[in-house]
């Protein structure tokens, strides 16, 4: 089977699994998080699905009516918990509980890897020094799982699953929760302002999607032959003669969420490359839909909470345009021949596993770059020039393409505000999205929250590249204007664009244990995650208190190609205004080398 076969294949099995997922998982996460103050009293229609209905959702048990908060597991936590699953918070509440909720999970997973040492299966392995502990506590709070150490020699097998695998689940749900705190700011019409209930929403996210999709993904990941063992590892002899080491732990169970919760943070050093994680072709297909599946059906959920089904299309469709491009783009660079080894080899081989070839790992490179995964199955830093840049880019729109787990979402949103009012303002109608006028305060914020991550990347980059430590821990270094400067330039690009997307994946030439490293990626990674939360749950507070108005001839249409097409343009200008003179000195030089 040719290349160009195996990608087209491929690409039409995830698709076609999507399509089938996209609208029954898309209106169960709608019912999931639906609740009776999504239907306020003055009647302005927010709260309901197409159609007229209510998204409200109750079930009947022995003849009563009983809500979905009553379910026995979820009324257990909120008793232990003292949560009120009725209460309704504000975006102030939200957020303070969304930060104390991050700030304690911090402090927990940071004492977990100090005290490893003497709790139970560390396997032989002392406790985590500090710096490394910090930036892995905050990596894998904030979603980003970016790896400044050797998995197996670093963490034991109960800090694995005790620790990042349950971070795995309750960051992915902190973004879910926003993502929909978002969407209730859009049909609400509350002079309070109340978004929701940040811990029912997390617990909601976890118990009800996260942890039975997860649990399915597993069982199918397991029977492709990866592996779930408590055991610390074992011996074996080569065809060599040698004898190493082997190293086991509960992989499939945290790898399904790691794809999932588009966290990304590897069992094992070599990730989703490594055999135990990522077997075969199939396991490798089915680990690239886990990763898009919930970021995608989102777009659903948000039609049907907004009662306006089209408009989850409309950002689909945005989300599968940049896809494709960047798609095509990495896939044609790859499947060329630059260089010596890769004109022997007939592609950019370097760097990639056989068993999935190009396209698998084209395919997996552009999934985890546009979902703020991070998980790789190739090594980006053996990409050719245009096919690394490109990934970068696709971390630089913003991680909307389609995005991690309500992130994606959420930043498509703020696009979206931005996009109606530039719109507006340009062919003299009123700036309004879903019946909200955007005023002052709400494109603010807005703005506020797009510029978060450029600050990060740009400030991040400069000031490591002018430190002259910095060479030293470059895999490649050189000259100024020499093809090996070039690529130690774009390795720290990508480090810090990474890192203020809350990705995680690397050019793995780049040494980051330093303490300047390790401190301003943390500092990147926690600026880069919350802040914008803050901003956009601000902007949700403040659309829930606007009154809602009719559409009329002066409102620009929101639901249409040509809204799509303005969104678009809007996702590409932005990323294209800021970022090109640094792309121009890393991967476009390169490129052109």
């Amino acid at each position: 089977m040719n290349a160009a076969l195996a990608a087209g294949l491929q690409i039409a099995f995830v698709v076609a699994v999507l399509a089938i997922a996209y609208v029954p998982l898309g209106d169960y996460m709608a019912k999931v998080f639906a609740t009776e103050h999504d239907t306020d009293e003055e009647g302005a229609g927010s709260g309901h699905a197409a159609g007229g209905r209510t998204a409200t959702l109750q079930r009947t048990r022995g003849g009563t009516t009983t809500a979905w908060a009553d379910l026995r597991v979820e009324s257990w936590i909120y008793r232990i918990c003292r949560i009120d699953p009725r209460s309704q918070q504000t975006w102030v509440g939200y957020s303070l509980s969304l930060l104390g909720f991050s700030a304690a999970s911090v402090v927990f997973l940071y004492t977990l890897q100090r005290i490893q040492g003497v709790l139970p299966l560390n396997g032989g392995l002392s406790g985590v020094s500090p710096s490394v502990a910090f930036n892995t506590a905050v990596s894998f709070t904030t979603n980003t799982n970016w790896q400044s150490y050797t998995p197996e020699t670093t963490l034991s097998n109960l800090t694995q699953p005790m620790g990042l695998a349950v971070q795995n689940f309750v960051s992915a749900a902190v973004g879910i929760s926003v993502a929909i705190a978002v969407i209730r700011g859009f049909v609400r019409v509350r002079t309070g302002g109340e978004i929701g209930n940040f811990w029912v929403d997390l617990v909601r996210a976890s118990l009800r999607i996260l942890l039975p999709l997860s649990f399915i993904i597993a069982l199918i990941l397991l029977t492709q032959g990866a592996i779930q063992s408590f055991s610390s590892g074992f011996a074996s002899t080569g065809l060599d003669g040698v004898t190493v080491s082997n190293a086991l732990a509960p992989v499939a169970s945290q790898e399904a969420i790691k794809e999932l919760g588009t966290n990304g943070g590897g069992i094992m050093a070599a990730n989703a490359a490594h055999p135990f994680e990522n077997p075969s072709p199939f396991s490798n297909v089915v680990e690239i839909i886990a990763i898009l599946l919930i970021p995608v059906a989102l777009t659903r959920t948000f039609g049907t909470m907004v009662g306006d089904r089209k408009q989850g299309l409309t950002l689909l469709a945005v989300m599968a345009a940049l896809f494709a491009t960047i798609l095509t783009v990495i896939a044609l660079a790859e499947s060329g021949a630059r260089g010596v080894a890769a004109q022997a080899a007939g592609s950019m081989m370097e760097g990639k596993e056989v068993r999935f070839g190009i396209p698998g790992s084209t395919l997996f490179a552009v999934a985890t770059t546009g979902t703020s995964t991070g998980a790789v199955n190739s090594a980006h830093d053996s990409m050719s020039p245009l096919g690394g840049g490109a990934a970068i880019l696709n971390m630089l729109f913003g991680e909307i393409a389609p995005g991690g787990v309500g992130t994606g979402l959420y930043g498509l949103l703020v696009l979206a505000i931005i996009a109606v009012f530039v719109g507006g303002l340009l062919v003299g109608r009123t700036p309004e999205f879903l019946g909200k006028k955007i005023g002052q305060r709400q494109i603010t914020l807005a703005a506020l929250s797009v510029l978060v991550m450029p600050a990060l990347v740009l400030v991040g980059t400069s000031i490591s590249v002018i430190l002259s430590s910095t060479t030293g821990y470059q895999g490649n270094s050189g000259d100024p204007g020499t093809p090996s400067s070039i690529h130690g330039f774009s390795e720290v690009l990508y480090a810090y664009t990474s890192a203020s997307n809350n990705n995680g994946s690397a050019f793995g030439g780049l040494t980051v244990t330093s303490d300047w490293f390790q401190t301003s990626l943390g500092l990147a990674m926690l600026l880069g995650r919350f802040l914008p939360i803050i901003f956009v749950l601000a902007l949700a507070g403040s659309l829930a208190t606007s009154k809602r108005t009719a559409p009329n001839t002066g409102t620009l249409p929101t639901n249409g190609p040509l809204f799509g097409g303005l969104l678009l343009g809007t996702a590409v200008l932005v990323a294209a205004l800021t970022f090109f003179p640094a792309l121009a000195l890393g991967p476009i030089a390169e490129a052109l080398q």
